[in-house]
């Protein structure tokens, strides 16, 4: 079978859009045509060179589409059924499957190769070359053969464009606020970045019952969508946030401050701790550079003595399993904004110049749309 698929050769070069070979499903294995894609900033620090992965890589990693076949095995999904794919796959049975951790499953050491489980290749290039898909899916082909193990069924009403965020974005920014940063009622919660993950971590802080969500973007627009959807403040500085979260707080700092930048910096951590007070917590959901080191803090001010924590996380902490469909619950009972991060949709040819949109602030999350 042939697909088209926009892949990255080299790190620097631009998408490229192109026609690839693939491969029957083999054992555990379904192919699924895609019906809508995420542009989301992970995708992007593979094609900077940022993050590093083996080369060259169908990209894409949040997407949702119909299953069209299925390899020997199969018993999650079937032919017909529409599916959410999550960026981390979850097996059931490893050691943090089995402990309720399907954020950790183990499945997921061959996301930067797109390798799958028999160690083996799925798209194929015309001059020979075997492609992994990004977090081993590569969604933005229009065809691809993943595990079984990375799909989630979804009721076939749910309008693809909106399922497919809730592969990455929507449950690791919800999730930061609700699961890893454990977000309590009447907090005062800062989040740096409101762009697609930041703007659910925003929506999951208000969702637990955060007072104050103090929202910092340099971006205006992104401002302005942060109010959307639920931040009660939102400031173009650190500088300007640090002075009010001050006065509201009465010289206490805030509870959480949550880092949700497209690029991590040191800078921003420094900001992230000087903002939280006693006994608070940064949880950072962003990456940054894989050669640079980006949290280096004194532990004397900023850790011991005021008795901060530092998390990092996967995926918000959410279990794919449960989570995606529980998300999805709340976007059809009204309690979730799914349908407002959708800024722009573009087509496959387009991805280019929807990555360049994300750059320069004008979306919160654009979506591929696969045509038939």
């Amino acid at each position: 079978m042939r697909t088209r698929a926009a892949i990255i050769r080299e790190p620097g070069k631009p998408w490229e859009v192109t026609e690839l070979s693939l491969d029957e499903p083999r054992q555990g294995e379904v192919r699924i045509a895609f019906k809508a894609s995420g542009l989301c900033h992970s995708d992007e620090h593979i094609q900077t060179g940022d993050s590093t992965g083996r080369l060259p890589m169908v990209g894409g990693h949040e997407g949702a589409g119909v299953i069209e076949a299925v390899g020997a095995g199969v018993t999650r999904v079937k032919a017909g059924d529409h599916v959410v794919c999550s960026f981390i796959p979850a097996c059931g049975t490893c050691r943090y499957c089995s402990t309720g951790r399907q954020n950790l499953c183990d499945w997921g050491a061959q996301m930067m190769t797109g390798m799958l489980a028999d160690g083996t290749f799925r798209f194929h290039d015309d001059g020979g070359a075997d492609l992994g898909g990004f977090c081993m899916l590569g969604t933005f082909a229009e065809r691809a053969v993943v595990s079984q193990n990375s799909c989630v069924p979804i009721d076939p009403y749910i309008p693809f464009e909106v399922a497919a965020l809730t592969g990455c974005g929507v449950p690791t920014g919800w999730g930061t606020s609700v699961y890893a940063a454990g977000v309590r009622p009447g907090q005062t919660v800062v989040i740096f970045g409101a762009g697609g993950v930041g703007s659910n971590a925003i929506q999951g802080a208000r969702y637990a019952g955060a007072a104050h969500v103090i929202v910092v973007d340099p971006v205006e627009f992104k401002r302005s969508k942060a109010l959307e959807f639920g931040a009660t403040h939102a400031y173009a500085s650190a500088a300007e946030a640090q002075e009010a979260v001050v006065e509201m707080t009465w010289g206490q700092l805030a509870d959480h401050a949550i880092i949700t930048i497209g690029v991590l910096s040191a800078e921003v951590v420094d900001q992230a701790a000087a903002i939280v007070g006693k006994g608070s917590q940064v949880t950072v959901t962003s990456v940054g550079k894989s050669a640079e080191k980006q949290i280096q803090l004194a532990a004397n001010g900023s850790v011991v003595g005021w008795q901060r924590r530092i998390q990092g996380h996967v995926f918000g902490m959410c279990n794919p399993l449960y989570d995606i469909p529980r998300l999805l619950r709340l976007y059809q009972s009204g309690q979730l904004k799914l349908d407002e991060l959708i800024t722009r949709r573009y087509r496959l040819d387009e991805v280019n110049q929807g990555y360049q949109d994300l750059d320069d602030g004008k979306i919160i999350r654009g979506v591929i749309v696969h045509e038939p």
